[in-house]
């Protein structure tokens, strides 16, 4: 009888001991509650104030009438919004096809057989992203000066004077001007993600293919870029996030000029808070720039995965 007792009591004894899972996890909620409300705060407050105050007519400082969708309405008649997209598009395309000089200077770099020389060459192709975009897009808007700027002096001196443009005030050339800023792309995220990924494939597979008399074209098109498919849907997805956001280089260099030509969604909603004062209307269009940011990222992502479950299964 006192054993059976005590055999009860030792199993219940476990029970009493034993904490609600819950309460092991309230330290740690409790360290993240700083950050949550610096978050909402500084992020996500204004944020959802702006999607409010996009049907006001919005008055900061003062009484705002509620104007339903008004402002969505008006957006769809602005031609200059509208345009700005267009722009976009180009910009798009142009940041896609850029990618081809960070992947060539990752499938040169990763060649080097000298381990110092690739830390060399690494180094000088890393080193300008440390420089300030704003230095770096004020040394272009020099070169592309149509009086003295290198660009120009240069094909003065090489007798090709006939070839000088006023690159950043003509409206034909403006944007092409714009999109090459910063060339030849290296210095970037592409390159450390494509360098990166290709310092990871283990060498046997490269020695295999080498034994097989895989070329490097070949090697490139059926070892080199499938195993980087992952990464490359994750650059299409910051490349989408920062084409929408565009517009820091193009404020500096052209502020949306000459005629709109590289006018881009984000200094159209600029121009219309600060120069229209019309922040309601402002409101509207950065929450529609915030959607259409939301809807393609989430396309591309799922699209992304979708590939990578498929493949997995056809794998089994």
């Amino acid at each position: 009888m006192t054993s059976s007792v005590a055999e009860v009591d030792s199993r219940e004894e476990p029970r009493l001991r034993r904490r609600p899972r819950w309460r092991s996890f309230v330290p740690l909620y409790l360290a993240l509650l700083p950050l949550a409300l610096v978050l909402g705060v500084v992020e996500y407050y204004p944020a959802i104030s702006g999607i409010w105050y996009s049907f006001f007519d919005w008055n900061p400082g003062g009484e705002s009438e509620f104007i339903g969708v008004d402002n969505y309405t008006k957006m769809f008649g602005d031609q200059i919004w509208w345009q700005s997209f267009r722009v976009l598009g180009a910009i798009f395309v142009f940041a896609i096809a850029s990618w081809l000089f960070p992947l060539l200077a990752a499938e040169l770099l990763i060649s080097l057989r000298s381990a110092r020389a690739a830390f060399v060459f690494r180094t000088l192709l890393i080193a300008p992203m440390a420089f300030p975009g704003v230095v770096t897009a004020l040394v272009w808007s020099f070169m592309y000066h149509p009086n003295d700027g290198v660009i120009n002096t240069m094909l003065t001196s090489l007798g090709l004077g006939d070839l000088t443009q006023n690159w950043l005030g003509d409206p034909s050339i403006a944007l092409i001007a714009l999109l090459f800023v910063g060339f030849p792309f290296v210095a970037g995220l592409q390159f450390l993600i494509f360098y990166s990924t290709l310092q990871n494939i283990p060498k046997e597979v490269f020695e295999a293919a080498d034994l097989d008399g895989v070329g490097r074209l070949r090697r490139f098109w059926s070892i080199d870029l499938p195993l980087m498919a992952t990464q490359v849907r994750l650059l299409i997805v910051l490349t989408i996030i920062n084409t929408l956001q565009y517009g820091f280089v193009a404020y500096l260099l052209t502020a949306g000029g000459p005629d709109n030509a590289t006018m881009v969604p984000v200094l159209r909603m600029l121009n219309v808070a600060f120069q229209g004062q019309d922040w309601g209307y402002a409101a509207a269009l950065s929450t529609t720039l915030f959607l259409l940011t939301l809807v393609f990222s989430a396309i591309a992502a799922l699209a992304g995965k979708r590939d990578s479950i498929s493949n997995v299964r056809g794998r089994k």
